[in-house]
């Protein structure tokens, strides 16, 4: 396992914060078979962060590493943080808080159902993680106060992870991808990306790697495919993510560069999330075929694969001829232990029951 690509190039950051070792770095890239695409363009590769950790992978990683190691420097014994009912980021925080000694309670609120959600609620279970229901945002937010408080023995009370693991420190797991990113193409892996395709949630990823980027030298665009609510995937966030991880950095080392964020390397993309999130789209399904069958790549229908179906789009309209086109696969492509999958899912609380009680929704393979 390599040095963090942010610490070599800033090692006085890398004496500041206190990271945990979960993943592998670099993840990989791949190049695609240009007869595999629907359109013309200068190239395209896969950035494979879904392998680049056991036995979870995906984006949720890059940023547990600083969130985690922030807790127990804190001396924190147990984590909280939000999601939805399936949510990939609660099931990375059961998981790898589990690995590192911390207790994880996962804030829950419902959500539509598909296959996945029941497969990761049997995942946090298996991980060791106290699954609390909440009616809503409102209700969750209202547990969390309560688990943040402090023991009348002066224990301490839980440390919080925001959704998405998108707070400032979090970001900071993708300033280091973006690097990591920049030093690939130094080494001759790929050419430097003109435009990068990622889905856009909480936003950390985005705001992170934007970053990164930008301290790297590297002049790319990213289009990020927004897969969430207009309110959570706001420019505003984008920009308080961005100039909040670029303020902690720039603190622990003034060599880091405190410049605003170029808008014009931005664009926000609105076009691909269909009904609202966690609901599929034949187009977003279409596009996971299409990576399965052509590359191998393993996508789902709430982030990634709508964030490909903008790529292909974009490919067969040939907006993209002559460009250089890198999609980041923040998805997991681990199969989920059978052990965990074979757990009987009365154990959980009841209002999590109707994910495996009920059918799913109509676009879902399992349906």
């Amino acid at each position: 396992m390599s040095a963090l690509a942010l610490f070599e190039r800033f090692p006085r950051i890398g004496a500041r914060f206190p990271t945990v070792a979960l993943g592998e770095w670099p993840t990989p890239v791949q190049s695609a078979d240009p007869a595999a695409l629907p359109g013309p363009c200068g190239g395209l590769w896969f950035k494979r962060d879904d392998g680049c950790a056991q036995p979870y992978g995906g984006n949720k990683v890059r940023k547990l590493e600083f969130l985690l190691a922030e807790a127990l420097a804190r001396g924190h014994e147990s984590v909280f943080t939000f999601g939805v009912a399936g949510s990939n980021h609660a099931l990375a925080t059961a998981i790898y808080a589990g690995q590192v000694g911390l207790e994880a309670r996962l804030l829950l609120t419902p959500q539509s159902n598909s296959s996945f959600v029941g497969r990761n609620l049997l995942m946090g279970r298996w991980a060791g993680a106290r699954h609390l229901h909440c009616d809503d945002e409102t209700g969750a937010r209202r547990r969390a106060r309560v688990l943040a408080l402090g023991g009348p023995d002066g224990q301490r009370g839980a440390f919080a992870i925001p959704g998405g693991g998108s707070s400032p420190l979090g970001t900071v797991g993708f300033v280091n991808a973006g690097l990591e990113l920049a030093a690939q193409v130094r080494a001759g892996l790929l050419p430097a990306p003109d435009v990068i395709y990622l889905p856009l949630g909480t936003m950390g990823t985005a705001a992170g790697l934007a970053l990164g980027l930008a301290a790297a030298g590297l002049r790319t665009r990213l289009a990020l495919v927004r897969v969430v609510r207009a309110d959570i995937a706001s420019p505003r966030r984008l920009r308080a993510l961005y100039h909040g991880a670029a303020r902690l950095l720039h603190r622990a080392d003034p060599r880091f560069p405190l410049a605003p964020m170029d808008r014009s390397r931005i664009e926000l993309r609105h076009d691909f999330i269909g009904p609202g999130y966690a609901r599929f789209t034949p187009e977003g399904m279409a596009a996971l075929a299409h990576a399965r069958e052509a590359f191998g790549i393993k996508l789902e229908g709430t982030y990634t694969g709508k964030a490909f179906a903008a790529l292909l789009a974009d490919l067969e309209s040939g907006r993209l001829t002559g460009r250089n086109v890198l999609f980041w696969n923040t998805y997991n492509s681990h199969p989920l232990p059978q052990a965990a999958l074979a757990q009987d899912y009365r154990a959980l609380p009841r209002p999590f029951h109707r994910y495996f009680e009920t059918p799913y929704q109509p676009l879902d393979p399992a349906a």
